[in-house]
Formats: C-alpha cells, sequence, structure tokens
C-alpha cells in the first residue's frame, strides 16, 4: 500500500470534499446565519457536506479498490498468493479489512475537518454532535460495502477503467439520487449515500433528519453476503480469477 501512494491519493481526496464542503460557508448568505439557532447553520453545513462526500466517497473507494487489485493483475500476485496458499478470495476479505481501516480514518478525518471549518468560519450556534457522528458512522459503512464490490469487480474484471470508470459514474448517480424520493434511492447502491443523510432542506431551511435505518440495515447485510458468496466461489478457482 505504501508502494502504491495510498496515503497521498486518500489525503488529496479528503481535502478536496472537506475543501468543497466548506465553500459554503464563506458567502455572505451563510455568515448571517451563524449567530442564529433558528436557521440551523450546522444542519445546513452537514446537509452541503452530505451532497459532497457523496460525490467523494464514491471516486475514493473505486480508486482504492482498484489500485490495491490491480497489482495482483499486473504482477501475477493471485497465481503468487494461491501457491503460498492465500486463495483470490481469501486475498480479497484481506483487502477490504485494511481498506476499510483505511476508509474510516479517512471518514472520520474527512467530518472533523468540515467541522473544524465551521467553527474556524465563525458558527457560534451550538452543535449537535449526534447527527455528525451518526452520519460518519453511516458513512463509513456504505463506503465499505461499496469498497467489497469495486474489489470484487476489479479481481475479475482485468481492466481498472471499468472499475474506476463505474465509481465516477457512481459519483454522479449518488448526487443525483440526493434530489429523489427516497423510496427510489433504496434500490441504487449509490443511492445510499442519500438514504443516510441526517440532514434536508425544506424551502431555503435546512434541518436535522433520521435516515432509514431499515434500509441501511438490509443493504449492508445484503452485500455482505454478496461479498462472502463471491469471495468463497473466487477460492474455488485455480490460479488468476
Amino acid at each position: 500500500m505504501r508502494r502504491l501512494h495510498t496515503l497521498p491519493v486518500v489525503l488529496v481526496l479528503v481535502l478536496a470534499v472537506a475543501a468543497l464542503s466548506s465553500i459554503s460557508l464563506f458567502s455572505e448568505a451563510a455568515r448571517s446565519t451563524f449567530d442564529d439557532p433558528a436557521a440551523n447553520p450546522w444542519a445546513a453545513l452537514l446537509l452541503t457536506y452530505t451532497l459532497m462526500s457523496a460525490m467523494g466517497s464514491s471516486i475514493l473507494v473505486a480508486v482504492l479498490a482498484s489500485r490495491q487489485t490491480d497489482i495482483e493483475h499486473s504482477s501475477s500476485g493471485w497465481i503468487l498468493a494461491a501457491t503460498a496458499g492465500y486463495l483470490p478470495g481469501m486475498v480479497c476479505r484481506a483487502k477490504l479489512v485494511v481498506l476499510g481501516l483505511v476508509i474510516t480514518l479517512a471518514a472520520t478525518a474527512q467530518s472533523a475537518l468540515v467541522v473544524a471549518a465551521g467553527y474556524l468560519a465563525g458558527i457560534r450556534v451550538p452543535l449537535d454532535l449526534g447527527p455528525w457522528i451518526g452520519y460518519t458512522a453511516l458513512l463509513i459503512l456504505v463506503d465499505i460495502a461499496l469498497c467489497a464490490l469495486h474489489i470484487w469487480l476489479a479481481t475479475v474484471v482485468e481492466n481498472q477503467l471499468i472499475s474506476v470508470g463505474v465509481g465516477m459514474l457512481g459519483a454522479f448517480v449518488a448526487v443525483f439520487t440526493l434530489f429523489l424520493p427516497p423510496v427510489v434511492a433504496t434500490f441504487i447502491p449509490w443511492g445510499y449515500y442519500a438514504v443516510i443523510s441526517f440532514a434536508t432542506q425544506s424551502g431555503d431551511q435546512a434541518s436535522y433528519t433520521q435516515p432509514q435505518y431499515v434500509w441501511v440495515g438490509g443493504f449492508l447485510v445484503l452485500v455482505g453476503v454478496a461479498f462472502a458468496v463471491v469471495t468463497r466461489r473466487l477460492d474455488r478457482l485455480e490460479g488468476q480469477p
């Protein structure tokens, strides 16, 4: 992972999402709400953050999964690992565990940067940590779930442009689903970036809301079972997937 420059890639994407989420803080309209609890400036910032992280997270997981899997295709890694007793499915599961740790650190740092930007910009309304912690936790889980799908795709399709391209397309789909009815978003994998939202907007007013936990839980279980099944199948293959 060090030789693949994982840390710089993650750092660039995290800083980009945090910066784009914070741009709205410096508008005159936003600054006028910083001392008004009724205007919910933190909820408005969380809503902007949800929009930007939906796009950035889709790209992040696609790039991480692709880079960590492409190395096996380009260096006969699958065969070398198999001769050492590590079957392809085992390797994929190991990659998900390690990338899950990276994603957890990245999403946590990203949320912390956005909150810090809010304080630096001058928001004086007390911060309600609950929605921010809840959103960050669900963002991590959805990121890991989509990372699992991208690891599988990058494993079975050698051309990594396809995996990264799907991630790029998913980024636009994720943003688009934020403007769709919630029930529609639940049938689209990238739509869960909208389903986990803790903030909503009615007219010009932002406010906190509750995500659809049942749908999120079902999606995570479905992806977990699917990933376990497809990686077990990869274990039964000889040599390169």
